[in-house]
């Protein structure tokens, strides 16, 4: 009986995933245009989900100590100068992501 609640469970996470998933290409379909809120939210969004991974990510940052603030810092200058360079939000991300984890597991 478990086990088919939980498989039950999955068919439904599944189900609305896909849902959610196809919903966009259903409701706009066809020749009809792209409504101006979309079209504004697809320019803005990628910026506020930059500002929000900022946020977050340095929000536990200290400044008490020199590795502490170091690689959040150049981690973060290193994601803001390849979004302008390249603006691309994925590249710019990992990159960051990356420098982090290099500075916090090899220098500091």
């Amino acid at each position: 009986m478990h086990d088919l609640y939980l498989w039950g469970m999955v068919a439904v996470i599944a189900l609305v995933t896909a849902a959610l998933r196809f919903f966009p290409f259903l409701i706009f379909r066809g020749n009809k245009k792209t409504p101006k809120l979309i079209e504004k939210l697809g320019g803005l969004l990628p910026y506020a989900i930059m500002g929000m991974l900022v946020v977050y990510c340095l929000k536990g940052t200290t400044v008490t100590s020199f590795s502490g603030w170091v690689p959040p810092l150049v981690s973060c200058l290193v994601v803001g100068a390849l979004y302008v360079w390249k603006r691309n939000t994925l590249v710019s991300i990992i990159t960051g992501t990356v420098c982090y984890m290099v500075m916090v597991q090899l220098v500091f």
